[in-house]
C-alpha cells in the first residue's frame, strides 16, 4: 500500500479537554481519503494538526516516514509547498480576478515566469472545466464555479497532498456530485493523496477510497464506501443514514 501521510497515536487536548485520543490512521495516495464525524468529533483539529496549523500534544504526523514535529523551518515549508488546500466557502479574493487568484501561489512559491504562471493559470482552469475566464471575478460566479475555481488554485502548485474542507458546503445535489467527480478524477490523475473532511454522506458512498469515522475524539472506525454501505454497528448506521443525502 503506497502511504505517504500517516498519523501515529496522535492526542490533542484544548483546556484540560481531549478532543483527539490517540489517532492511527495511514492515508493512500492516489486515492480520496474522507474523514466522517459528527460535528464536535475531532475532524476539524484533526485537519489543522495534519496542515500543521496545530500542533499535536503528543503523537507523529509522518510525511514521507518524516515527522512533521520534528522538521526544521525549510524542511516544513517544503512540505507546505506540496499541500493544496480546498477551503469550505473556496476562500477567494474578492478584489482579485480568477486568474489572479490562482496565480497568486504560483507568484509566492514558484519561480515560474510571468508567461508561464499564465500558461499554469489556463491549464488549471481548463482542467475543472472553466476555461477562459480569468478575468471573471468571483462576484460574478456561482457557488459551484468558485468551488471550481478553489479546486484550480488548491492544483496549481501541483501539489501531492490535497485537503478538502466541506467540499459540497453550501452546494445544490447536482452541483456537488459534480465536485465529487472532479475530487475523484484529479486526484486519480495526479496520483495525490486526497484527504476530505466532509458531512455529505453521497460524497462519502460514492468517492469514499478510504473513510475514517472520528466518534468523541477517537477513530471509532476506517473502511471504504462498499464496507461502510453494510456496516453493521448502530453508531455508524445511524450516523450515515441520518445525515444521507437523497
Amino acid at each position: 500500500m503506497d502511504n505517504s501521510l500517516a498519523v501515529k497515536h496522535l492526542t490533542k487536548s484544548y483546556s484540560g479537554k481531549t478532543v483527539l485520543q490517540d489517532i492511527s490512521i495511514e492515508f493512500i495516495k492516489g486515492k480520496v481519503n474522507m474523514v466522517i464525524g459528527a460535528s464536535g468529533s475531532g475532524k476539524s483539529t484533526l485537519f489543522k494538526c495534519l496542515v500543521g496549523l496545530t500542533e499535536p500534544d503528543s503523537g507523529e504526523i509522518l510525511y514521507h516516514g518524516k515527522s512533521l514535529t520534528a522538521m526544521d523551518y525549510e524542511e516544513k515549508k517544503e512540505i507546505r509547498q506540496q499541500i493544496g488546500m480546498l477551503f469550505q466557502g473556496g476562500a477567494l479574493f474578492d478584489s482579485l480576478s480568477v486568474g489572479e487568484n490562482i496565480a497568486f501561489p504560483l507568484r509566492m512559491f514558484s519561480k515560474m515566469t510571468k508567461n508561464e504562471i499564465k500558461e499554469r493559470v489556463a491549464f488549471c482552469l481548463q482542467r475543472v472545466n472553466m476555461p477562459g475566464i480569468e478575468e471573471k471575478y468571483p462576484s460574478e460566479l456561482s457557488g459551484g464555479m468558485r468551488k471550481r475555481v478553489g479546486i484550480a488554485r488548491a492544483i496549481a502548485l501541483n501539489p501531492q497532498y490535497l485537503f478538502c474542507d466541506e467540499p459540497n458546503s453550501g452546494l445544490d445535489p447536482l452541483t456537488s456530485i459534480l465536485i465529487d467527480e472532479l475530487i475523484q478524477e484529479i486526484t486519480e490523475e495526479f496520483h495525490m493523496t486526497t484527504i476530505v473532511n466532509t458531512h455529505d454522506m453521497h460524497s462519502v458512498l460514492e468517492i469514499g477510497d478510504k473513510i475514517v469515522f472520528i466518534h468523541e475524539g477517537k477513530k471509532h472506525w476506517e473502511g471504504n464506501k462498499y464496507e461502510l454501505r453494510t456496516a453493521e454497528e448502530e453508531i455508524i448506521k445511524k450516523f450515515v443514514f441520518a445525515s444521507k443525502r437523497e
